[in-house]
């Protein structure tokens, strides 16, 4: 049997279900860690009211590993607009909710899904546990959950991140693939609210450090409001290194085309494309290409950065 690379991506959101989409299409193993740290809308509400983990994250994961992204995977990522107690809900985020009820947990629940869906790839939590992200701003005021922390943090800006509670238990399945990964991918995503907190998982933290695979941070096209509005590359790196400690890292996938900055978009400040012009960012190597979505400039696109990936990496390693 061929062996395929084993890539492992963790983070969460909109910029960990980008990767998958595009590196789907290669001959790799392919598995994504996410954050479970989701606190609004569907998931939020879900998860007060019926006492569900967050499945808003794994939902957009599953559907972006999808192997034909046809009517099913649509309908999956379909969310309701109307309806009393219904408009906001996501389907997929409803269907999860439904087989975890079936099939007595979770973790069946997103297996069944990806049988559904037929994904090429793995979704698998970062923790089974219920966590809240709480972020200590640099006035001394906390803030909590990922709805909250951007709005305060634009404000007063991020000094740190923790969990509740600070001894949640890794995903023993997301252990074991760290372990084995050729290549480990962090990023891209929002840099506190859903790339961080997987790291704050000491024992995920610790196998991160311990693993041999070459470790790869994908840093974002731009900087993103009441998180990281006037960051550089350099800020982006310092912040993860102050997170995931000493832990080697191999390179620095950056963006090197300026397309786009926004004062319309919200109200939590401006936000730019961001690009790094030297060879390294703290010691470690820069590889640097245009990655940016043309149509969607705040944002990777996904077939750019898939193929800078396996150009990187994966085509020497085959």
């Amino acid at each position: 049997m061929k062996h395929y690379p084993k890539v492992v991506a963790i983070g969460g959101g909109t910029g960990l279900a980008t990767l998958l989409r595009g590196l789907k299409y290669y001959p790799v193993s392919l598995s994504g860690i996410v954050t479970m740290t989701d606190n609004g809308a569907s998931s939020g509400r879900l998860s007060r009211e019926m006492g569900t983990l967050p499945p808003g994250d794994v939902r957009k994961c599953l559907a972006a590993l999808s192997s034909d992204e046809t009517l099913m995977t649509k309908l999956f990522e379909y969310r309701f607009d109307r309806g009393r107690g219904l408009s906001g809900h996501s389907l997929g985020n409803l269907l999860l909710l439904a087989l975890s009820d079936l099939t007595g947990d979770f973790e069946s629940a997103i297996e069944a899904c990806g049988k559904i869906l037929s994904i090429k790839g793995e979704v698998i939590p970062s923790t089974y546990d219920h966590v809240s992200l709480v972020a200590e701003l640099k006035n001394g005021l906390q803030a909590l959950g990922e709805v909250e922390i951007p709005i305060l943090g634009h404000r007063f800006g991020i000094k740190s991140l923790s969990l509740l509670p600070p001894d949640a238990g890794a995903n023993p399945t997301a252990l074991r693939f760290i372990e084995s990964a050729d290549l480990i991918l962090i990023g891209p995503g929002s840099l506190y609210t859903s790339i961080l907190p997987n790291f704050l998982i000491k024992d995920l933290r610790r196998s991160f450090k311990k693993s041999t695979a070459v470790k790869y941070y994908i840093a974002n096209v731009s900087t993103e409001r009441g998180e990281t509005e006037k960051f550089s590359i350099e800020d982006h790196v310092a912040a993860l290194r102050e997170h995931i400690g000493s832990s080697r890292l191999d390179g620095v996938i950056v963006n090197t085309k300026i397309l786009s900055s926004s004062k319309s978009e919200g109200n939590l400040g401006s936000v730019r494309n961001i690009t790094s012009e030297g060879k390294t960012v703290a010691g470690v190597p820069v590889m640097a290409t245009d990655i940016v979505d043309e149509k969607n400039p705040l944002h990777h696109d996904h077939k750019k950065l898939a193929a800078a990936i396996w150009q990187a990496f994966i085509s020497q390693d085959t």
